[in-house]
């Protein structure tokens, strides 16, 4: 499912129910408190680099929050495909925010969605494969620096 297929209004029950509540079996916490801590990992760990990213990485998010399949329904969970590219869409013309900020908003899952995508889709693997090797070495290096802060900022989740 591509992010322009959902889009949640800010009154919607996913929308409310992932920003403040529940997300899905990796976060512990719904999308607000998840933001707070990447922020705190972030700064913690690199001082203010990554603050603005960690502020708007998953800005999208509750707008693509979607039931995907049974797991989903039985836990009361939700799935969010593409939110990064939902996120950036959001800030992509905000003249505030560095072109910096805006690409590791767009990628910060990247990382993640090549692994996942190894396995089950070979086109997906290979359209975000090729946008990795775009990416600079430096930028690279600091997705997989920010995959730090977002993985710590998801805690433990009890299932």
């Amino acid at each position: 499912m591509e992010y322009s297929q959902i889009n949640n209004k800010i009154y919607s029950k996913a929308f409310l129910r992932s920003l403040f509540l529940v997300q899905n079996k990796w976060h512990q916490h719904g999308i607000f408190i998840h933001t707070l801590g990447v922020i705190y990992y972030a700064v913690l760990g690199d001082g203010m680099k990554f603050f603005a990213a960690a502020l708007l990485h998953d800005v999208g998010k509750p707008f693509s929050a979607f039931v995907k399949d049974e797991e989903d329904e039985k836990f009361n969970e939700y799935s969010f495909t593409d939110h990064e590219e939902r996120s950036y869409q959001i800030i992509k013309n905000w003249p505030f925010v560095s072109q910096y900020t805006k690409n590791i908003v767009r990628y910060h899952y990247l990382i993640r969605d090549i692994k996942k995508s190894k396995t089950e889709n070979l086109a997906r693997y290979v359209e975000k494969k090729e946008i990795w090797d775009s990416l600079d070495k430096d930028m690279q290096t600091d997705l997989e620096r920010f995959l730090i802060h977002d993985d710590r900022g998801k805690g433990k989740k009890k299932r």
